[in-house]
């Protein structure tokens, strides 16, 4: 691939922009020597303003996402973009969220660049648990275990009952729930289900892999053998 085409899916700036980025001579090797735009060089050898470039293309990033952002590209408040670096948003092939958390939900968010893995992650037959913990306005009634274990749960306008969950009651207010599937809302339609309103939601884990320690606003990147973690390949995290 082309340099310029290259830097320019990676959301430094348009090909005219990387162009001129390279009449400047901001980009260069590790050494420091000037690079041009025919030259042949491996992505790590290549260095824009001093920094070694994005990760290349198959990207994944786990993010610990606050409340009050939004999955989406564009939208009047505030969005998981603006937690990442500006470039990330304009890659190309697009930095996508595996799956959605709403606005008010907080915990891991996967995103990644490629769409084999994304649809792997999120396709029912790899029948990833998700691990939500949720925060109740009212006592639990004390059968809502043996309902969502039951696989006959039916959520208001669905066709279909919902998988067999897991309840874990951690207090009279305050549930872990585990899940195979990823339903529209399907935590706050569960529980309203029993008559109940979820507080504050915040999901802990995705198959095997938690948030080792980032805090609301962090992310980092993911590597084979995260990926290994989360699909189970590689013990627990």
């Amino acid at each position: 691939m082309k340099l310029v085409r290259l830097i320019a899916n990676l959301g430094y700036g348009s090909r005219k922009q990387v162009a001129l980025m390279f009449r400047e001579g901001r980009v260069t090797d590790p050494a420091g020597d000037v690079l041009y735009a025919d030259d042949k060089v491996e992505h790590a050898g290549i260095r824009i303003d001093g920094e070694p470039l994005d990760p290349p293309a198959g990207l994944v990033i786990a993010l610990h996402k606050p409340v009050g952002y939004t999955c989406s590209t564009r939208d009047p408040g505030r969005i998981i973009y603006d937690l990442l670096p500006p470039r990330f948003r304009h890659r190309s092939p697009l930095m996508s969220p595996v799956g959605r958390l709403d606005r008010d939900t907080t915990g891991l968010l996967l995103m990644t660049d490629d769409g084999a893995l994304l649809h792997r992650i999120i396709a029912p037959k790899s029948n990833l648990s998700k691990v939500y913990e949720a925060s109740l306005t009212q006592d639990l009634r004390g059968d809502e275990a043996a309902l969502f274990a039951s696989g006959t749960l039916m959520l208001e306008s669905e066709k279909t009952p919902l998988a067999p969950a897991v309840l874990e009651v951690l207090d009279p207010r305050h549930a872990r729930l585990t899940l195979t599937e990823g339903r529209y809302h399907q935590v706050r339609r569960m529980f309203a289900a029993t008559g109940n309103h979820v507080e504050a939601l915040h999901r802990s884990r995705i198959g095997g892999l938690g948030l080792d320690g980032l805090a609301a606003g962090e992310w980092r990147s993911l590597d084979a053998a995260d990926l290994g973690i989360l699909f189970g390949e590689g013990g627990s995290a």
